[in-house]
């Protein structure tokens, strides 16, 4: 295992803060202290209350009005920028994710009934349509009252975000069959992934290279749902099969998955995990990597682990200075050929909050200047290029060409990345502002 120090921190003691910082990334000036407590330009105060509006004024009136289905249950996630339901069909990838987004929301903000009754009728619509089977995965789209609409899914995506919404849900219900439930889902994706002829039509989805066979690949974004997931589950409590499981998740993502030719994360790896030939070798979703980097910083916070964090902090920012579109702002998603510079243009919101709920978290762990500087840079081109309201409409854009270009009109209302990045940052902001801005203890040290 690669024990290298990517950071390292000079501290005068242990408490410093976004007004007093004192860790220096080496190779770097001196810390730099940033107004009088202010992240982005705001002070820590400002930002919570703009991100409250964003979830409680702006993103959570829209959906109980125009997605969420009160009466049968789940998300009508087709939706245009003024309400208007195009189709009434659920995709189980939607309703998993929904059910977390609710649950969460009610573990974390007030325990609200009338959340906690969102996530239980999703929950009861899919469970409803659960697959008949030991190892068949849920269909991947429904009617709105639970016709299937397609054939049991070929990827395993979809289950493991209902296994997530699951033990979310448990958590808020203190009902552990669904914990229980969720792990049995999990066990069932990993045998159908550890199968030889296992093979989504992964590479079309992101965007990246053209589609061709390739069974058994090992694919980053199952590590991704797996570690987040299993994470978030063993907060709960203690499981010696899931820390196995997301032990080796970790130390593939940390090891098979990095490329230390360009010292950038390949997304596909052949089936024993050695490193594929040709166009795949040069394929790096940066979009998945910088995604995962945050949800592996919080593992390491979970098993506090340094020199984990640290790695993974040096690699997030590795990826999002590659990943930044230097002529108009904003973090591309795909890297499609390295040594080509090939991208995919297309400017996603998910991977622009993915990069603020990474820089965020590690400015709250180390008041690093980097990450500070890195947050206020994603910030303020997100604010100056997603929210809808300048517009006339709620909501942000999820998705645009790569001068995030306004259309009038949408297909889809984003129930999950938008929502989980407006409430992580929330709660970090929170714990900062009640440590003053001073970083927890286990990260202000050198590894």
């Amino acid at each position: 295992m690669e024990r290298r120090k990517f950071i390292k921190t000079s501290l005068a003691g242990s408490a410093f803060g976004l007004s007093n910082c004192a860790v220096r990334i080496e190779g770097e000036g001196p810390a730099r202290n940033e107004g009088q407590g202010k992240l982005a330009g705001l002070s820590l105060e400002q930002l919570r209350d703009l991100y409250r509006y964003y979830l409680f004024e702006d993103f959570l009136p829209f959906m109980d009005k125009y997605v969420i289905d009160h009466q049968y249950g789940g998300f009508m996630c087709n939706t245009d920028r003024d309400g208007t339901n195009l189709s009434g069909n659920k995709l189980a990838w939607f309703e998993g994710r929904g059910i977390w987004v609710y649950s969460f929301l009610y573990n974390n903000f007030a325990r609200n009934e009338k959340h906690l009754e969102v996530a239980r009728k999703s929950l009861q619509f899919i469970l409803r349509l659960s697959p008949s089977g030991e190892d068949t995965l849920w269909a991947e789209s429904f009617t709105r009252k639970g016709k299937p609409l397609t054939p049991p899914a070929t990827a395993i995506y979809g289950d493991l975000f209902i296994a997530e919404g699951l033990a979310e849900y448990s958590r808020a219900s203190g009902e552990w069959k669904h914990w229980d439930l969720a792990k049995r889902i999990i066990l069932k994706c990993l045998r159908i992934y550890d199968r030889p002829d296992y093979e989504p039509n992964i590479v079309a989805s992101y965007g990246g290279p053209k589609p061709f066979p390739f069974p058994g690949a090992r694919i980053q974004g199952v590590s991704m749902l797996l570690i987040r997931t299993i994470s978030q589950m063993l907060e709960m409590r203690p499981d010696e099969e899931l820390e196995k499981i997301i032990s080796h998740c970790v130390e593939v993502v940390l090891h098979a998955h990095y490329n230390p030719e360009f010292s950038l994360n390949n997304e596909l790896l052949n089936h024993d995990f050695s490193r594929p030939g040709g166009e795949l070798s040069q394929f790096v979703y940066t979009g998945h990597y910088i995604e995962m980097c945050w949800m592996l910083l919080y593992e390491a916070a979970r098993t506090k682990n340094k020199s984990i964090f640290y790695t993974v902090a040096q690699r997030f920012r590795r990826h999002v200075e590659v990943a930044w579109d230097e002529v108009y702002g904003g973090i591309f998603r795909s890297l499609n050929n390295v040594d080509q510079n090939l991208w995919s243009l297309d400017k996603v919101l998910w991977a622009q909050e993915e990069a603020l709920n990474g820089a965020l978290f590690i400015t709250e762990q180390t008041g690093s200047p980097w990450a500070q500087d890195m947050f206020g840079k994603v910030f303020t081109y997100v604010q100056d290029k997603y929210p809808l309201k300048r517009h006339g409409y709620p909501l942000w854009i999820s998705a645009g060409d790569r001068k995030v270009t306004f259309e009038p009109h949408a297909t889809r209302v984003e129930n999950y990345h938008h929502p989980r990045h407006l409430m992580l940052t929330l709660l970090t902001i929170e714990r900062m502002i009640r440590r003053g801005g001073k970083a927890p203890a286990l990260f202000a040290e050198p590894a």
